[in-house]
């Protein structure tokens, strides 16, 4: 573990701890350090704060950051669509029915366990862990494109885009019933069940702001092709919202109807398009991916039965 102290001077005085702490830390996300502080890590004249301490003068701030923890991940050879690379990320096209992170009952197959094959030690590792390089994730299900950070540099960049809001993620499905309006905002905010654990749902009790904005692509009756841009990122959002709309996504075994269209393996549901700035170049970059065979196969059958 590391120890670090500050005291702090009189410009500092009102400021956020976390604010203050984010300038001191450069390579820390803000969520991250402000876990930091819920563990009792960091200590304002030795006495542990909450995250809303405002900082006061004459403050001693000590922070302890824990030793990251080396994950121990089985690299393993397993082939994967890489849609770009170079030294500081690499965007990867995740195939359908691919876990993204190791887990309970999935610590083998999955897309980190690929990684570590492909790029050794080259991923980041500022979420605690020495190489897991993971900035954002899809779900299971969900196909398409994923981007990976390979050093902690890259990954405070792409986070922090994530954050604010100006990370391109468009997505493409194909939902039950016929969507009314052509265009139009979900805005509802999103916690998880508290009937079930591995449910998320649209609350006001422990939630987070949720926004996706849709147009509609094309109707078949009783089915919509629709696009989906995220403002925000939480669990299963599209999923939960559309749901909430009373259009949940075909193929959804957990948010839709109790008899699944079994045929498509889960929602039909993927991770289109990405977009952002290059954290060395600052370059725009934005990544297109086409349909996969499962979707169009479902989108040519609705269109021979319209």
């Amino acid at each position: 573990m590391d120890n670090f102290k500050f005291i702090t001077e009189e410009n500092d005085i009102g400021i956020r701890i976390d604010k203050f702490l984010s300038t001191k830390f450069t390579d820390k996300t803000r969520s991250a350090l402000q876990k930091y502080i819920e563990n009792e890590l960091v200590l304002a004249n030795e006495k542990p704060i909450s995250k809303n301490y405002k900082i006061k003068k004459p403050d001693i701030i000590s922070v302890n950051i824990p030793n990251p923890i080396d994950v121990d991940i089985k690299p393993e050879n397993i082939k994967l669509d890489i849609v770009y690379e170079d030294d500081y990320l690499l965007v990867v096209n995740k195939p359908k029915g691919m876990v993204v992170h190791p887990a309970p009952g999935n610590y083998e197959g999955t897309l980190v366990n690929a990684l570590m094959y492909h790029c050794g030690d080259s991923l980041s590792g500022i979420n605690g862990e020495i190489r897991p390089g993971i900035v954002h994730r899809i779900d299971k299900n969900t196909s398409g494109l994923l981007m990976v950070a390979k050093n902690d540099t890259a990954h405070q960049s792409l986070a922090e885009q994530i954050k604010e809001h100006s990370f391109l993620r468009e997505y493409e499905a194909i939902v039950y019933g016929n969507i009314k309006d052509d265009s139009g905002t979900i805005n509802a905010p999103i916690g998880r069940s508290k009937n079930d654990r591995k449910k998320m749902c649209i609350t006001d009790r422990n939630s987070k702001e949720a926004i996706t904005h849709f147009k509609v692509l094309e109707r078949f009756g009783n089915f919509t092709h629709v696009k989906f841009k995220l403002e925000t990122g939480r669990t299963h959002q599209i999923r939960v919202h559309m749901a909430y709309m009373g259009n949940p996504i075909a193929g959804d075994d957990v948010y839709g109807p109790k008899k699944v269209i079994t045929k498509l393996n889960g929602q039909c549901l993927h991770a289109k398009t990405l977009g952002f700035v290059h954290p060395k170049t600052n370059e725009f970059m934005k990544f297109d991916s086409e349909l996969p065979d499962y979707f169009n196969k479902f989108l040519s059958q609705l269109k021979n039965n319209k």
